[in-house]
């Protein structure tokens, strides 16, 4: 049975529902694409002020534009622009990443890093907007930094320079390119993807995904500059031993290595609260400097979902945010008082509060003495910046670059729960179609994965949902159920993820809102190997949108360079090993090993990185009747980070399920030889011919 509430009121029944969608103007991928995001929040030492980052994409340039401001804290003025901070920075899969500055203690200054003119650099701005510089001048770029308590001196982290990183991949590239477990088989070899906004040759820095580049392994060495005279020199190892507690750690396998998502040290105490993994939660530890340690055991703090924790300055407190996984994504703040051992909530939000879209640990709130700032987006609200008081809970918004976006723009998105019959609970967020009254039940486009903040495009951000609602399809975006992941069987996934999604479509159709004879489904990542299952394994979905490869044997032998740490990995999650080890577990869960049964039309939009890894499923069914058009988007990690190029998957997955799940054509002349390839596809399906792929 659903549960369905609206973001204003509890819906009681479907009748309710379908009455309520409207035909308010939905957003165009354009709009959604070009809105407004807010990161990077920090607040000044005397809690007056909060700086954050705007960014925004901009299609017609293919670049990001991003914007330093500050703010009162109580509000009351418009935000004043202190200095463009660059492209903001995107991770190797191509998510966006938060980097809060930081302040001067006097409150005069916040420091950043900025990539301009091509190198990375540490930045100030002055708080009452005069003016900008750059601090560092380094041949290399810098990772990391951290300011002397006194404010007198700055220290910074680099790698090998940036002359040294291209006169290496020349000599790889005049010499030839010996391949071992870092060279990303697949991925063209020379400087084919952006690092710190350049075209660079890229090597894997672990046994699964992640990439970094070449010289990425060069041990860092640390610099102390004179933040007066701005005099630079080596770091002492006495300078590093006594800033040691502030400086960012060079490793990023912590997890890996120690079992701790992310750490926060006390400016006050010294103290350091962690949180652990402990089966599906987070534990919450707190190390005091004597070495005694507090783990909080209270209700609040635990089975819960802990995504960050801050000290709150002048406490002997930690505010620490929670996803609430009942809620889907939704996320509460909650405050431990140490003195006490006691957990009360601060604030409970229908969607997220630290930041616009879904985001990974340790993007947290900032958190003064009396109030946290917050970037807050809901599943139908942009982005915004919010005032929390600490010990009231009270919101105010201080900052709403997107409010005409969010005045304007329908539908609204309603939450859902429901049960699979085993018993396993999901949740989710429904856009009902907007036009509602010809009595004929709408088709229904599901994206599966996660679903945070303002769902512009779903996860991985490719699927715009308001703009499929708009144009009468509805649009619902499922959360995978809180599982423990790390340790789960991938079939076992695959199997709860359709039946999940089979119950929601039975669901919908028996309540007369959707028609289950015309349903698309797609997703990123885990997502896209969901909708490939559902395709293989049902006859539920008869239209397809996919951008990353499933687990196929090309595959394994692709990544197999990798050595014994991937291959252990893959058997771990898969239960597979070579293809003539388990044949016939590779027969159950390959794509490639299945073409009879896959019939829906597929749309394949794979970044340059991935895409060879389909080609023993996509090139057999190109020979196929199975409809099926694929793109390459060059230069892409595993998440699209070009606007042109989301833009461009933002249209296409719009035109695709429109087509399939409307029989809509658009009248754009630009758009007509598209059209007479889905209708040669479609007709070709029909009487089980192939299509040829040209």
């Amino acid at each position: 049975m659903i549960s369905l509430t609206l973001r204003a009121s509890f819906l009681a029944s479907a009748s309710v529902l379908l009455a309520c969608a409207s035909a308010q103007a939905a957003p165009s991928p354009r709009e959604l694409l070009e809105l407004a995001d807010l990161s990077s929040v920090s607040i000044s030492p005397d809690g007056s002020t909060v700086a954050f980052r705007l960014e925004r994409a901009s299609v017609e340039r293919n670049t990001y534009d991003s914007v330093w401001f500050v703010e009162p804290v109580a509000g009351g003025t418009a935000p004043r622009r202190l200095a463009d901070g660059g492209p903001p920075p995107h991770n190797d899969q191509g998510g966006a990443t938060s980097t809060p500055p930081i302040w001067s203690p006097d409150g005069r200054w916040i420091y950043y890093q900025a990539l301009i003119d091509g190198q990375v650099q540490v930045w100030r701005a002055a708080a009452d907007g005069s003016r900008a510089e750059a601090i560092t001048h380094d041949p290399a770029d810098v990772q990391a930094f951290a300011v002397n308590p006194d404010g007198s001196s700055l220290l910074y982290r680099v790698g090998a320079t940036r002359e040294a990183i291209l006169e290496a991949e020349q000599t790889e590239y005049d010499q030839g390119i010996r391949i071992d477990a870092t060279v990303p088989v697949g991925q063209p070899l020379f400087r084919s993807g952006y690092v710190n906004g350049r075209l660079a040759t890229q090597r894997f820095t672990n046994d699964w995904s992640s990439r970094g580049p070449l010289l990425g392994q060069t041990v860092p060495s640390w610099k102390w500059v004179d933040l007066a005279s701005l005099e630079t020199r080596d770091a002492t190892s006495t300078e590093l031993r006594a800033a040691s507690g502030r400086l960012p750690t060079v490793t990023t396998s912590m997890i890996e290595a120690v079992g701790v998502a992310f750490s926060s040290r006390s400016p006050d105490s010294g103290a350091i609260v962690e949180a652990l993994f402990a089966g599906k939660a987070k534990t919450l530890q707190v190390r005091r400097p004597d070495g005694s340690r507090l783990i909080c055991r209270v209700p609040r703090c635990t089975d819960v979902d802990v995504v960050a924790a801050v000290w709150r300055p002048g406490h002997d407190q930690v505010v620490f945010s929670t996803t609430d996984h009942d809620r889907g994504r939704g996320q509460s703040l909650l405050l431990w008082d140490l003195s006490t051992g006691t957990v009360r909530l601060i604030v409970r939000s229908a969607g997220l509060l630290a930041g616009g879209r879904d985001v990974g640990w340790n993007n947290s709130c900032a958190v003064g003495e009396r109030y946290a700032v917050c970037v807050a987006a809901d599943a139908d609200t942009p982005p915004r910046l919010e005032r929390v008081d600490l010990e009231t809970g009270e919101r105010a918004v201080l900052f709403d670059p997107n409010a005409a976006l969010a005045a304007e723009a329908g539908p609204h998105a309603a939450f859902m729960a429901w049960k699979d019959p085993a018993g396993e609970v999901f949740t989710g967020e429904y856009f009902p179609p907007a036009v509602v009254g010809s009595g004929v039940p709408a088709p229904l486009f599901i994206t599966y994965y996660s679903c945070g903040g303002y769902l512009r495009g779903g996860a991985g951000d490719e699927w715009p949902l308001a703009s499929l609602a708009g144009a009468g399809i509805a649009a619902l975006c499922v959360n995978e159920p809180a599982l423990n992941l790390p340790h789960l069987d991938q079939l076992e996934r695959y199997q709860t993820a359709i039946s999940g999604i089979r119950t929601v479509i039975d669901d919908l159709a028996r309540s007369g809102q959707i028609d289950p004879h015309r349903v698309g489904i797609g997703g990123l990542s885990f997502g896209s190997e969901v909708a490939m299952w559902v395709a293989m394994r049902s006859n539920l979905v008869s239209a397809v949108s996919v951008t990353s490869p499933s687990v196929t044997p090309t595959y394994f032998w692709a990544h197999s360079v990798k050595g014994a740490g991937f291959r252990a990995d893959l058997r771990g999650m898969w239960g597979v090993g070579s293809p003539e080890e388990t044949p016939d577990r590779w027969k159950l869960l390959s794509p490639a090993l299945n073409l009879d049964k896959l019939h829906a039309a597929i749309l394949m939009q794979m970044p340059e990185q991935e895409y060879l890894d389909t080609i023993d499923y996509i090139s057999p069914l190109m020979a196929s009747s199975t409809p099926i058009e694929v793109y390459a988007f060059p230069n892409e990690p595993h998440q699209k980070v070009q606007p042109r190029h989301k833009f461009a998957a933002y249209e296409r997955n719009l035109d695709w399920f429109r087509f399939w799940l409307q029989g809509y054509v658009d009248p754009d002349p630009t758009k007509a030889a598209q059209y007479q390839r889905w209708e040669t596809m479609r007709v070709k399906a029909a009487q089980g011919q192939p299509t040829p792929s040209g």
